[in-house]
């Protein structure tokens, strides 16, 4: 096995470049409503094409909810918003069965009402403020994509994407999403404070006359098969080696672990974490028009993928060292090549 780039049919390479076309449209479109967040914007769109979900962390102000909006709008896909509250119950989100009567029949029959849960990009805000109960109902559609009411099971839209999103400074009255669970989100996301010169720019536009007409990019149909193709662009054996040492160097009870991830780390990440190491490597390849991915491109996705399996312990949390942190180290001392990365373990097994 060798480092050349695997050769894309004329239909990928087509493909590519209507990707690679759409991806800056949609970058000019959002940037005509958001200033900046530049990487929060990218590490969306590859999880989009990933057909993975984004947990999405930052102070109330930074443009959240108008950016997850603008998005569905340049990407021609139904939004909708679901404020997540301590009263809200799961059939709130997914939708009841009611009794109806056929006026022509007199027979009385239950049919069902979709909630809000039933469009293409669902934003649920302020996750946490919910109780475990309607949360769970949330995860199952994310994971299933669909929702079982009565007995029958109803099918969400495709594409289907969620971004939850968490305020870290009010942490009172709060249900944290327990880190099981978070293991459904394909990335966590954090949002920033925007630097001097976008915060400029921000209070010159928002303050006077504002009204920006954001134009659609794709279709859903478009975005479905761009999905499909990101499964299908090929991964070298050596990049599925660094993506599985880097999982497995989170976990203390393996073998060849760093020191200091025993001393700072209580659970590592599992297959999920692999896999959407690979998955967004894929997807950023794509975007960038490259018909093959790159131990860069697994480091770049590196920090939304593990943020939030790799669980710290109280040692490192007293030390001040956050998960982000460990994850550094791992992209200092995990070595992206070793002798042998060429060849896959069914094959070394066999000829020794």
């Amino acid at each position: 096995m060798t480092d050349k780039a695997p050769q894309a049919t004329a239909d990928d390479l087509q493909a590519l470049e209507h990707l690679k076309d759409a991806y800056s449209a949609i970058r000019q479109e959002l940037g005509k409503v958001i200033v900046g967040q530049d990487q929060v914007i990218e590490q969306l769109l590859i999880a989009i094409f990933a057909q993975g979900h984004c947990l999405l962390e930052g102070v109330p102000g930074l443009a959240k909810t108008l950016m997850v909006s603008t998005l569905a709008r340049s990407l021609k896909l139904q939004f909708n918003r679901i404020q997540f509250t301590p009263d809200l119950m799961p059939s709130d989100i997914t939708g009841t069965e009611v009794i109806q009567e056929n006026r022509a029949t007199g027979e009385r029959g239950f049919k069902f009402l979709t909630g809000p849960i039933f469009a293409n990009i669902i934003l649920a805000d302020e996750i946490n403020r919910t109780p475990p109960k309607t949360q769970a109902a949330l995860l199952e559609a994310m994971q299933e994509r669909q929702v079982t009411i009565g007995g029958q099971r109803h099918g969400l839209p495709a594409p289907f994407f969620v971004l939850a999103t968490q305020n870290p400074i009010e942490q009172e009255g709060t249900y944290p999403l327990p880190e099981a669970q978070q293991d459904r989100f394909m990335f966590k996301v954090f949002v920033k404070y925007p630097s001097y010169d976008e915060e400029y720019r921000i209070a010159e536009t928002t303050t006077a006359q504002f009204n920006p007409q954001v134009g659609g990019v794709l279709t859903g149909d478009e975005i479905q098969l761009l999905q499909q193709m990101v499964r299908r662009v090929p991964v070298a054996p050596f990049v599925i080696h660094y993506a599985l040492r880097l999982v497995r160097a989170t976990r203390i009870h393996e073998g060849d672990v760093p020191s200091f991830v025993k001393d700072w780390v209580s659970w590592g990440a599992g297959p999920r974490g692999m896999q959407y190491l690979l998955l967004g490597g894929k997807a950023r390849a794509m975007l960038q028009g490259r018909f093959f991915v790159t131990t860069d491109d697994i480091r770049a996705v590196a920090h939304p993928v593990l943020r939030h399996r790799v669980i710290t312990n109280f040692n490192a949390e007293s030390s001040g060292i956050s998960s982000d942190k460990v994850v550094d180290r791992l992209l200092v001392d995990v070595p992206e090549r070793r002798p042998g990365d060429e060849v896959v373990p069914e094959l070394k097994r066999a000829f020794g």
